[in-house]
């Protein structure tokens, strides 16, 4: 199986060959980020912390987007939204709301989380099992919904 940066590499030659500007440019952005981060923290990268560079920069783009379009700049907006696609396709396959549901309600019952005081502990064994497959700020909103009422 290849690695998220080995295909990386591969699409964004391709891209280079297809002329394919905004994805060659996206590619390029998303090697940028990981490498930045590498050279910071002086390691190699694997999948999971990969995919959390990945996650970062489609939360950056998602704000981006809302900002452009309230500010009314839809051509900026659609210009990240394409950028968007290239980067969400880097991501697994999201799981559903009902999955999401169910993988949160198994970890509070295993953890017996019964207040807000223990939203650490179920963030904590949900976020290696979610990284990816799942918006985690929305995983965040109903942990605290469940564990407040």
């Amino acid at each position: 199986m290849t690695s998220i940066k080995d295909s990386l590499a591969s699409d964004m030659k391709q891209a280079m060959r297809d002329k394919d500007i905004v994805r060659k440019d996206t590619l390029r952005m998303l090697r940028a980020a990981i490498q930045r981060r590498e050279v910071d923290e002086r390691i190699e990268l694997d999948e999971a912390q990969v995919l959390a560079v990945i996650e970062k920069l489609v939360k950056q783009a998602r704000d981006s987007i809302s900002q452009f379009e309230q500010g009314g700049r839809q051509d900026l907006a659609d210009k990240e939204k394409k950028e968007l696609d290239v980067l969400i396709s880097y991501l697994p396959a999201q799981l559903s709301a009902e999955e999401v549901e169910q993988h949160i309600k198994a970890v509070i019952d295993e953890t017996g989380a019964a207040s807000m005081k223990d939203m650490g502990k179920v963030m904590g064994k949900l976020k290696p099992l979610l990284q990816g497959k799942a918006d985690m700020a929305a995983v965040s909103a109903s942990i605290k919904k469940q564990l407040q009422g």
